[in-house]
């Protein structure tokens, strides 16, 4: 053990030491304290009972009002189409023939079978005369006459059946030709020239330019935001930024019994102001006059729930809010005791605990 002689000076001198190595290590101490208690963030304003006006695009694709899908009623090889991918039609013209070898025979059966029941009833008919006058001078019997009479009459309704039997063969052999029912344009041709054609099957796609329309799906719940008559805008997705053309609500349609399913709009377009087939979205521009609303980022999710921190007097105060629903890039509040104008942070919250001072930037 090592032994120092008491001495006044020296304690006085250790005494000294030691109260400046004290003050050295609590300066610096001090003030990283004080620097830990500030924290800095970035803030923005609450709004309240203001009018938000989100748009809501939804896509359709642009169509003619006026188009057909045209099909044969019979089977067989698509002999002939003399109209080409693009090209405008004439009512009544020619899109295509088929070639069906059993329609031709079928109906020069049927026109040969009436001819030949033809001349059989008028050879009845005359029989019958002959018997007639015969029987009023009592040479023929009743039964006889009778018996002509009903030979006669069944001529007559197999006349009946061979006139309808030709009819339908005679529609068939037309069924075989396609032509234009209204003025348009050539949108598809989905079969080629000598390709087997099943009866429905689609063969040429007609589209008039005289109208065009959009068809677009909303949920149940935006189905009273629009209405027969109202004008919207519409863009072309490869327009984005020019300024839409205006549509007219022409048909909405109304509650089905499926749970979930969109229901279809129908948006007439002013003619010639866009292409068929070219993609497009319509706007709604639903006004709401929403409640107290913060930015999205600002509202925080822990263990206690959703918050947010807002500050008075640089300092933060952790206040528990609910999210009735999202619009954009705010979120609105239901019941939230917070007031148009206050400050919430929305940057730096990372950092952040109840009571803390903090420094905006």
């Amino acid at each position: 053990m090592l032994c120092f002689p008491s001495s006044p000076l020296r304690s006085g001198g250790l005494l000294v030491l030691v109260f400046v190595f004290a003050l050295v290590g609590c300066k610096p101490e001090s003030a990283n304290s004080q620097d830990a208690a500030t924290v800095s963030v970035r803030v923005a304003p609450v709004t309240a009972g203001e009018t938000v006006e989100a748009p809501l695009r939804f896509a359709g694709v642009v169509r003619a009002v006026q188009r057909a899908t045209l099909t044969f009623q019979v089977s067989g090889t698509l002999r002939e189409r003399p109209v080409e991918l693009g090209q405008s039609v004439d009512p009544g013209q020619l899109l295509a023939r088929l070639y069906n070898p059993a329609l031709q025979p079928a109906r020069d059966s049927a026109a040969a079978r009436l001819r030949e029941l033809e001349t059989r009833f008028d050879q009845a008919q005359r029989e019958w005369q002959r018997a007639s006058r015969l029987h009023e001078r009592g040479v023929v019997s009743e039964q006889e006459l009778e018996q002509l009479a009903a030979r006669r009459d069944a001529l007559r309704a197999g006349m009946a059946t061979a006139e309808a039997e030709l009819a339908e063969a005679s529609r068939l052999l037309e069924e075989s030709v396609l032509r234009a029912p209204f003025a348009g344009q050539v949108e598809a041709l989905p079969v080629e020239p000598d390709e087997f054609v099943s009866a429905g099957q689609p063969v040429v796609r007609l589209a008039s330019p005289s109208g065009l329309e959009v068809e677009v799906r909303l949920p149940a719940y935006l189905l009273d935001r629009v209405a027969p008559g109202q004008s919207l805008p519409v863009w072309l997705v490869r327009q984005r930024d020019v300024e839409p053309r205006q549509g007219t609500v022409v048909e909405v349609a109304r509650g089905s019994a499926v749970r979930g399913e969109l229901h279809p709009v129908l948006v007439s377009l002013p003619p010639a102001s866009m292409e068929t087939g070219a993609p497009v979205e319509v706007g709604i521009m639903p006004e709401r006059n929403d409640g107290v609303s913060v930015p999205l980022l600002a509202v925080i999710r822990d263990a206690n729930g959703t918050a947010v921190y807002r500050v008075r007097d640089s300092v933060v105060e952790r206040v528990p809010v609910t999210v009735d629903r999202v619009m954009g890039e705010r979120a609105i509040l239901a019941n939230s005791p917070l007031t148009s104008g206050e400050q919430v942070v929305y940057a730096g919250m990372s950092r952040l605990v109840d009571g803390d001072r903090v420094e905006i930037h």
